[in-house]
């Protein structure tokens, strides 16, 4: 199965934490990150292919 994501929505879902982190979450998982480029990286990880 092909999953693909819009990066531009993967952004937007993101949560701000207001230290400078964001919540991320796909999947039922959630990340903290602190650069929102590594949305790209998890999402790979969940086998989806991203739309820039």
């Amino acid at each position: 199965m092909v999953k693909t994501a819009l990066f531009e929505t993967l952004i937007e879902s993101c949560t701000d934490n207001g230290d400078g982190t964001k919540t991320f979450s796909l999947e039922g998982k959630s990340y903290i990150i602190s650069d929102v480029l590594e949305i790209s990286k998890i999402a790979q990880q969940h086998d989806y292919i991203i739309i820039y």
